[in-house]
């Protein structure tokens, strides 16, 4: 059984299946899926290849759920990748892992998509945010969102959970008036494929098209983040992020379908806004300011994932005596407020920098890096229980050796992740590489960082 550390042993076990499920689905939907389909139509403007990279990204989505349904059902503690990382390779590793969530994937994410909330409240009250107001806006999100945290995990999993609802109402809506509105004319399409282009100018335009479709598809994996927290977690959280990705994989193709069924593959292409252009052609105007108030929604319960999942992996890392021992502290509402504090303040820093959307540019690299590293562990897992070989002494919290999870069909599924997360790995270096190269940069500056708190390491007790 996993050993647990006295902080651990006290949080609150009070997520079932259901807050799981829409814990892993408000982490993969946020603004994207209303604006990222125009973006896939441009690198391939055709029907087929559009809704088949929606597929495809699709498919490595639930291969990464499958691989971290198999991780989640060894570990019942909190810190999800990183205690995955820790465990199978090297504390260092899973250091270098958490610091770049802080300080990269994850906080700049957050402000990007605060200040993304900010500018469609704003547009609902037919005003045009400036970039104070903006920030300014999108930190008082942050900050309530912290608050609301800090009041214990069952509070901030009921929000999560009405922003989550309230979301799929606002897909719904998308969905359905947009299949009223006429097809795209014939010619359009017709267009959109006449030419023939060559069999590697096809899959170097369809390997481009998977990049923000890949990152539409990320946040399943933070649902692990709070297996400390989760009734019954060896069985609740595997199941959780199958149905939770299985059902964003039909909300998302469901929004490209209607997408491409209203605007045609050549029009989508076109407009940077086309969830908005659906629901115009459907609705007038009044469709513009429904779905700005659907995506002004989708925003807030993004971030009240974030706030609720993230915290954990710095709790897990000061657990181990590898970053401020406050964050390690649980309040009265047992939850570990200074944690949710740091994530919420680092997160308003940067919103108010205005580098949020530099940051962001660096995301990809640095998550993909990580995604096929986990997969590694699946390996590592099985081997060491094969051999029955203790995990390393540096860990203090050991996986559970016999997991009632396993990936089906692997070895060949994990490997198919992780061949697409090296693929999308060399896509975004090839096209992005001076964004990239600042990312891992940013990365291994958690090396230093380790050393040093390594040394006045004090484990908690």
């Amino acid at each position: 059984m996993t050993r647990l550390t006295s902080a651990e042993a006290h949080l609150a076990r009070r997520l079932g299946l259901f807050d799981i499920t829409m814990i892993v689905m408000g982490g993969i939907i946020g603004a994207g899926i209303f604006i990222t389909p125009y973006i896939v139509a441009q690198q391939v403007p055709s029907t087929i290849l559009i809704l088949g990279a929606w597929v495809f990204g699709g498919l490595v989505a639930l291969a990464g759920a499958f691989i971290y349904a198999e991780l989640s059902s060894q570990s019942s503690v909190s810190g999800g990748q990183y205690v995955y990382l820790r465990d199978a390779f090297h504390p260092a590793l899973a250091f270098v892992y958490g610091w770049a969530l802080l300080l990269v994937t994850q906080s700049g994410g957050m402000a990007a998509v605060a200040v993304t909330f900010a500018k469609y409240v704003c547009a609902l009250g037919h005003t045009q945010a400036s970039d104070n107001f903006a920030a300014f806006l999108a930190a008082i999100a942050l900050a309530v969102l912290t608050i609301i945290n800090c009041f214990g995990v069952r509070a901030g999993s009921t929000t999560q959970n009405l922003f989550m609802i309230l979301k799929l109402i606002a897909i719904a809506a998308l969905v359905l008036f947009g299949l009223s509105v006429t097809s795209a004319p014939p010619s359009a399409l017709a267009r959109s494929t006449s030419s023939a282009p060559t069999l590697w100018n096809s899959l170097t335009a369809f390997g481009a098209a998977l990049i923000p479709v890949q990152f539409a598809y990320g946040g399943w994996q933070t649902s692990c983040f709070v297996a400390g927290e989760v009734r019954e977690p060896q069985k609740n959280l595997p199941r959780g992020l199958l149905l939770g990705v299985l059902g964003v994989i039909a909300v998302y193709l469901s929004v490209s379908f209607v997408c491409v069924h209203a605007l045609g593959p050549v029009g989508l292409s076109q407009t940077r806004t086309p969830a908005s252009s659906v629901m115009q052609l459907a609705l007038g105007e009044n469709g513009a300011r429904i779905i700005a108030a659907g995506i002004a929604v989708s925003t807030i319960g993004f971030l009240s994932q974030s706030m609720l999942t993230t915290p954990r992996v710095y709790f897990a890392m000061a657990e181990d005596g590898l970053f401020f021992a406050s964050l390690a502290k649980l309040n009265r509402a047992r939850v570990p407020a200074f944690a949710i504090a740091l994530q919420g303040a680092v997160a308003i820093l940067i919103t108010f920098s205005g580098r949020y959307e530099q940051i962001l540019n660096y995301v990809v690299s640095v998550d993909v890096i990580f995604f096929a590293l986990t997969a590694g562990c699946v390996f590592v897992f099985r081997h060491r229980r094969k051999t029955d070989s203790p995990p390393p002494a540096a860990s203090p919290m050991p996986v559970q050796l016999a997991p009632p999870f396993r990936v089906p069909g692997h070895p060949v599924t994990t490997l198919f992740f992780i061949v697409a997360c090296c693929a999308m790995l060399f896509s975004t270096v090839y096209r992005y590489p001076h964004n990239s190269l600042i990312g891992l940069g940013i990365m291994l500056t958690g090396l230093p960082a380790y050393l040093l708190w390594k040394t006045r390491r004090v484990p908690i007790q």
